[in-house]
């Protein structure tokens, strides 16, 4: 089997036990962002699995959409990278 060779480790173990590999991450050419995924993004930053410079530059996100992120799991945990889009008001009386 071959591995191609990466800066960093291959997988990392989370404090719940379960295990994310640079396999579990999204695809570089992600469209859609489910929270799922943005979760994953975060929790592989921030245990050390990808630096921020790297998933930025691999999923052409800006530091301040990152931050954003990071924000929004430290405070609603997965809940709150939930994104809804707000209806249109079509009468303001």
């Amino acid at each position: 089997m071959y591995l191609k060779k990466v800066a960093g480790p291959r997988a990392v173990t989370l404090p719940d036990g379960s295990v994310i590999t640079r396999a579990d991450l999204p695809a570089p050419d992600t469209q859609r962002w489910v929270a799922s995924r943005k979760l994953l993004v975060v929790r592989a930053v921030a245990h050390g699995l990808l630096s921020q410079a790297e998933a930025q530059d691999m999923y052409r996100i800006s530091a301040e959409e990152f931050h954003e992120w990071l924000e929004a799991v430290s405070r609603h945990g997965e809940a709150g990278l939930k994104v809804t889009v707000a209806k249109p008001v079509d009468n303001l009386r």
